[in-house]
């Protein structure tokens, strides 16, 4: 999977990109430490020194394999391209998943990246810094979550589920009264990373996100999928990391609970969840 390459040297970036550029930041941040970049969507100079550490740890790692990361691509919206191309292979990094709760001083955040070749996602990791929680997928051969194989299990009864922070109002909104029995308790973290984590330790059955940014999804996607679940898009063709980030994804470490899931949506009219062309 990684040529020459160890998985584990991928890890120990992680773990050392996240004790050198997050934790010693974390409530630790100047106002001149944070920018808005978009409405409600904050970036700080933990994002960035972590991006850049994280860019030439892969290179060194994989010699020659671009790194299309979250805050590059800000300056750089091309660099997504690279995700699609035929043959070739790239890394996709978000080097803080969760910037709004580590500037807020809240311990939800996470280091999400992803190597993808012909457009399909071949390794994953995401580490849940503030926790020390690290599950790692490789195409093919499962996933762990701190080492120990993850296999997903169907929901003992309705399933809970994170729901995306930028539609929860109009989730709860538009979802009918006589079919929220059909789910559990639903919640938002705003962090997909740890929700993932979160749904591989069984703590959670699924999450239901309307965007879909590969730097968000892509490993999670391939965690899913190797625990016995996997990810789909709205309209129920499976998730691919350089398909279009408007169509929706629900994802689940079950297949049971994903067809569980989906079949909810399926029987009522929601707009939010409608396929966008």
């Amino acid at each position: 999977m990684l040529g020459s390459g160890d998985p584990s040297r991928v890890t120990e970036l992680i773990r050392d990109t996240a004790a050198a550029e997050l934790l010693p930041r974390f409530r630790n941040l100047s106002k001149d430490d944070i920018r808005e970049k978009g409405p409600g969507d904050v970036v700080t100079v933990a994002d960035v020194a972590a991006e850049r550490r994280l860019a030439a740890g892969l290179a060194k790692i994989l010699p020659g394999v671009p790194v299309v990361g979250e805050e590059a691509v800000e300056a750089d919206p091309g660099l997504v391209d690279l995700i699609g191309r035929p043959g070739e292979m790239c890394w996709i990094v978000d080097p803080l998943d969760g910037t709004a709760n580590f500037a807020a001083g809240k311990e939800i955040f996470a280091v999400i990246v992803c190597l993808v070749r012909d457009a399909v996602t071949v390794g994953a990791w995401i580490f849940d810094a503030p926790r020390g929680r690290m599950a790692v997928a490789i195409k093919g051969q499962g996933v762990t979550l701190d080492g120990v194989p993850v296999t997903g299990a169907a929901s003992a009864g309705v399933p809970d589920g994170f729901v995306g922070y930028k539609i929860r109002k109009a989730f709860d909104k538009q979802l009918p009264a006589s079919d929220r029995q059909r789910l559990g308790r639903i919640s938002t973290q705003r962090c997909a990373g740890v929700e993932y984590l979160d749904i591989l330790s069984g703590r959670a059955g699924f999450s239901l996100y309307r965007t879909t940014k590969p730097w968000d999804h892509a490993a999670g996607a391939l965690m899913m999928a190797e625990a016995g679940g996997g990810s789909l898009r709205f309209d129920g063709t499976p998730y691919g990391a350089a398909q279009p980030t408007d169509a929706g994804i629900i994802s689940a470490a079950s297949l049971a609970t994903l067809v569980e899931v989906r079949a909810v949506f399926e029987a009522i009219e929601m707009p939010l969840l409608a396929p966008r062309p």
